[in-house]
């Protein structure tokens, strides 16, 4: 834990019974979405844990920037957001989605060279965060921006190739491009949680499941609820959103959703809904 981290810690401590009885009071902000809400909106689930992640480590950042041990951090990051991030023409070529990472998780400051996510791990007790959020944390603050070259799409993935050590990568491109073979793209690429899927690609070659929902338990585990694979000539995607939106317990969202992608009557798609939910182990 470094200098940083540990008067953070040390406030925290004192404030811990104010700061959650506060906290109870504080609104969230309109923007910031749980995981459960991403994937019902279509995210896929591994980026919706890293979205939570970023939008968490944003409203941390937002709280603790302002106290005096952040302040090596706040100077640099404002004179940084005034001078790429602009409110006004000229516009940055730089997205906010890569501005922030690099605030949180690669920027270093103080006389540890702490970063922001790691100020977020070191007090995560005191916060109450749960251990699946917090090896989500690590996870990202583990990774970096690289320079990898498109070698095309396998299963709906772009095919990435790192330029310096040449290791190869399928990664979801959250932003829908799909790009074309021989592109270069700099990039933040974050692993799966825990290794899921490395591990299921090992154990499990010829299972095409897909992972509905994904989680952290009190024991510290990570729990995962599989979906099995879409039939022949369905859009992943679309089947995915659909028993998502039932897994939450989002019935009418899932009914409506049916009619207006599909055009099934109200019967015919509550019938379906009804179908998925017995199938997932509802009623």
């Amino acid at each position: 834990m470094g200098q940083i981290s540990k008067k953070l810690a040390r406030r925290f401590t004192k404030w811990s019974g104010r700061f959650r009885q506060a906290a109870k009071t504080v609104p969230i902000p309109e923007d910031v979405r749980d995981v459960e809400t991403l994937v019902k909106d279509g995210h896929d689930p591994l980026h919706a844990v890293y979205a939570s992640v970023q939008n968490i480590t944003s409203v941390f950042a937002e709280c603790v920037s302002v106290l005096p041990e952040l302040e090596p951090y706040y100077d640099v990051i404002a004179a940084a957001d005034d001078e790429y991030m602009p409110s006004g023409p000229p516009m940055s070529p730089l997205t906010g989605s890569y501005f922030t990472t690099w605030a949180f998780f690669d920027f270093r400051f103080g006389g540890g060279l702490e970063t922001i996510g790691t100020c977020l791990m070191d007090v995560s007790d005191r916060l109450g965060l749960n251990p699946g959020l917090v090896e989500a944390i690590r996870q990202f603050q583990e990774s970096r921006m690289g320079i990898y070259e498109h070698c095309g799409t396998r299963g709906g993935r772009v095919r990435l190739r790192e330029l310096v050590t040449g290791q190869d990568f399928d990664a979801v491109c959250t932003s829908g491009y799909a790009g074309k073979p021989g592109e270069l793209w700099y990039v933040r690429l974050c692993p799966p949680i825990l290794d899921l899927v490395e591990y299921k690609k090992a154990h499990y070659p010829d299972d095409r499941r897909r992972i509905l929902t994904c989680g952290g338990t009190p024991h510290g585990t990570i729990r995962v609820e599989w979906l099995p694979a879409a039939a022949p000539g369905v859009d992943v995607k679309w089947d995915t959103q659909l028993y998502g939106l039932v897994r939450l317990g989002n019935r009418k969202d899932a009914i409506r959703f049916l009619q207006e992608t599909r055009g099934l009557s109200r019967s015919e798609a509550t019938k379906r809904v009804i179908e998925i939910a017995v199938e997932l182990g509802g009623k």
